[in-house]
């Protein structure tokens, strides 16, 4: 069994993969540890692939997992969690925008005793205002109405041992959200703090419709809040409908100042029609997802490796 493993999920990422690596080489060095890099391939358009091979040619400890079609992060990440054999995993993207050399940080706190050490950013470069106060929000507001304790301002960048490995491989569901999982399992938990780098070339994968999925993965996963949400929302509407319809009593038969066709039933048909739908919808995206998990498809397919079967 090595002592580490780096899992590195690689969606058109040519631009990064050959500095990646070369950091990455010189951090286990220093570190002196035996360790395989595990790349996956998570459909990728550009040249990618034909990168990680020539790595793969030259370096017997680079791994590869090349998926048939674009699975999505997480996916990856869990492709290469699921293949790794190590005493440790670190999880780190291939944008450079978490530098490969605070993995040593990493590493030597794990070695305290720790069985989670994540990564923790004091400050993001490159990135819009929008995307780092929407990042703010959400992280803080999934921590409030979760019952876990999901830290604020990290990613997936982190060193997981491997009983925390082998426990995400326990955990099938389809929608994955890793940092609420690996909070959610426990164990001795800690952090480094850094600064986060801009990207090094390319354009990020992770667009706002592939973050507001993970988004809705991740309070779905760990919380009730929303479908509380829903049940309170009928109870006020239906508080409101109550008032609306002694008003409109007293309008009739005593004040007699009414209009056929009152427009403040129209009003109150659209507010209680619109709450109706939101709730819907929220029920909705948890039957979608109770859905999948029945159906039990297997999380990713792979078209080619240079891992052996276990």
């Amino acid at each position: 069994m090595r002592d580490l493993s780096v899992i590195i999920p690689i969606y058109n990422e040519e631009e990064n993969i050959s500095m990646l690596f070369s950091r990455l080489n010189s951090v286990v060095e220093k570190l002196g540890v035996d360790t395989e890099f595990i790349f996956i391939n998570d459909g990728s358009r550009d040249h990618s692939l034909e990168l990680i091979l020539q790595l793969a040619g030259k370096h017997s400890n680079v791994r590869y997992i090349d998926f048939s079609r674009n699975f999505g992060h997480q996916i990856a990440v869990t492709a290469g969690l699921d293949k790794c054999d190590s005493k440790a995993a670190i999880i780190i993207d291939a944008d450079l925008q978490d530098p490969p050399e605070l993995i040593i940080d990493l590493y030597n706190t794990w070695k305290e005793g720790f069985e989670v050490v994540y990564a923790k950013r004091n400050a993001r470069q490159g990135e819009s205002f929008l995307k780092k106060f929407t990042a703010r929000l959400f992280y803080r507001v999934l921590k409030k109405i979760t019952s876990i304790n999901i830290p604020v301002d990290t990613g997936d960048f982190r060193i997981i041992d491997r009983k925390v490995v082998m426990a995400l491989r326990n955990m099938p569901e389809q929608q994955k959200f890793l940092r609420g999982q690996i909070s959610w399992i426990g164990y001795k938990q800690t952090f480094v703090t850094y600064n986060r780098d801009s990207r090094h070339a390319g354009e990020t994968g992770y667009t706002y419709k592939k973050m507001i999925r993970l988004a809705l993965d991740g309070i779905t996963s760990f919380s009730n809040l929303p479908l509380r949400f829903a049940t309170l929302a009928g109870f006020f509407v239906s508080g409101i409908t109550v008032v609306l319809s002694i008003y409109a009593l007293y309008a009739r038969l005593v004040s007699k100042e009414y209009v056929p066709g009152w427009t403040s039933l129209m009003l109150a048909v659209l507010f209680i029609g619109g709450v109706q739908l939101i709730s819907i919808g929220i029920i909705g995206e948890y039957i979608s997802r109770l859905s999948a998990n029945v159906r039990n498809r297997p999380l990713y397919f792979v078209r080619d490796t240079n891992i052996p079967s276990s």
